[in-house]
């Protein structure tokens, strides 16, 4: 089994220790009200842990991308105030636009064991979090007296920031949580040890993003399955008319590369064989749209591609049928859109009726696969779109590199 040879929390004792904890409560906001708490549900059983353990847990987290410095709407008092209708233990929030300021040292001096303190947004410190700044990471360290920090932002281990990476040099104990456990799991027996046929299936717009994750998983799975905006750019490569469909002129050599690594490997690459056209993205993305199917190497010029066909939802769904591992990254088409989402839908339908482990690669599929109302039917939904990319890629994530073997 794939699993992660790391220091967990299992492996510590924490009592009366102060205990700092990289979460992701990284929320979608909409008027300062969460729309999905998803990822803070993801980090209960971590915090419950060490507060059951009798630590003194400190929480810190970033949320969105602040570009001016501090700004109230991206403040963690939501996610703090959410968190304590969630535990049964006391939680204050250190509201401090430095995060680790006088505020969040009384907040953290006062604490007695078992009781939690989130600290504010770190990108509050800009560049001094984002570029791993040396004394933001010791700042962070000083708070929980240098004791104790566990990594369970699955969703951040792959940016080697001061709250991800930095801060462990400065502390005496490193552990990993149980989501990094858990996502680790899932997506390394995927991908080094998988059940087969193991199925995956890419999407999303843009190809580029995914150029390594493509190369990686050919030599991983028996089929790869390519819908979505991305599609184009391989059916273009295949010498195909795609009208006015997204299309990366840049990358269509390596599309055809691709192909031909597909073949030499004896995989199956499966593109889709009919696609739904309109004359036009959608404006604004959820507006009624006419549309036409059509074959993919019938694309009339003046037409975007926009979502996968009905045949082509037949035979992505056939080929998930068989599989004994699934995994999924990226929708089929312009999924906000009601008309663009059936292809999307269709996939997702065909993970949730099959017997495989079904593996949601975050981001998109995951938003996507919530919405339909499939989320309970899906083996594991990961809390980290980039992170799970960049680990399907075969990428050692520095959140991950950071925490002690066992």
């Amino acid at each position: 089994m794939a699993g992660l040879n790391k220091v967990s929390v299992d492996d510590i004792n924490v009592k009366g220790k102060k205990v700092l904890v990289r979460v992701d409560f990284n929320v979608p906001l909409k008027d300062g009200v969460i729309t999905n708490d998803n990822r803070i549900q993801a980090a209960l059983p971590t915090i419950k842990k060490l507060v059951a353990d009798g630590g003194k847990v400190v929480l810190c987290s970033h949320l969105g991308k602040p570009k001016n410095g501090p700004e109230d709407k991206f403040s963690l008092a939501p996610a703090a105030k959410r968190l304590a209708e969630l535990v049964d233990a006391n939680v204050i929030f250190a509201k401090d636009d430095t995060v680790t300021g006088e505020n969040a040292k009384k907040a953290v001096a006062e604490m007695k064991e078992g009781e939690i303190v989130v600290l504010e947004n770190t990108r509050f410190r800009g560049a001094e979090e984002t570029k791993n700044g040396e004394g933001f990471a010791k700042e962070l360290a000083d708070l929980v007296d240098d004791q104790v920090f566990v990594m369970d932002a699955f969703g951040s281990a792959h940016r080697a920031h001061a709250s991800t990476a930095g801060v462990t040099k400065f502390v005496k104990e490193t552990a990993v949580g149980y989501l990094m456990q858990k996502e680790i799991k899932y997506l390394g027996n995927a991908v080094e040890v998988p059940e087969r046929p193991f199925v995956a299936i890419l999407g999303g717009a843009k190809v580029a993003d995914k150029l390594n994750v493509i190369s990686n998983l050919l030599e991983k799975c028996d089929t790869l399955i390519i819908g979505g905006g991305m599609a184009y750019t391989f059916l273009k490569a295949k010498g195909y008319e795609v009208g006015k469909s997204l299309v990366d002129l840049e990358k269509i050599d390596y599309c055809k590369e691709m192909l031909a690594k597909a073949e030499k490997l004896g995989k199956k690459l499966l593109l889709p064989i009919d696609t739904t056209v309109a004359d036009g993205f959608p404006d604004p993305i959820d507006a009624p749209i006419e549309v036409a199917i059509v074959d993919s190497d019938k694309i009339p010029a003046d037409k975007e591609g926009l979502d996968i066909g009905t045949k082509t939802q037949a035979l992505f769904a056939d080929a998930v049928k068989s599989a004994k591992t699934v995994v999924w990254n990226g929708p089929m088409g312009v999924f906000e859109n009601p008309t663009l989402a059936k292809g999307t839908i269709a996939v997702a339908k065909a993970l949730a009726e099959t017997d495989a482990t079904t593996i949601i690669g975050g981001g998109d599929s995951a938003a996507a696969v919530m919405q339909l109302g499939f989320a309970d039917k899906m083996s594991h939904i990961s809390t980290g779109g980039g992170a799970s990319l960049e680990y399907l890629e075969g990428k050692v994530l520095p959140g991950v590199a950071v925490i002690a073997d066992k």
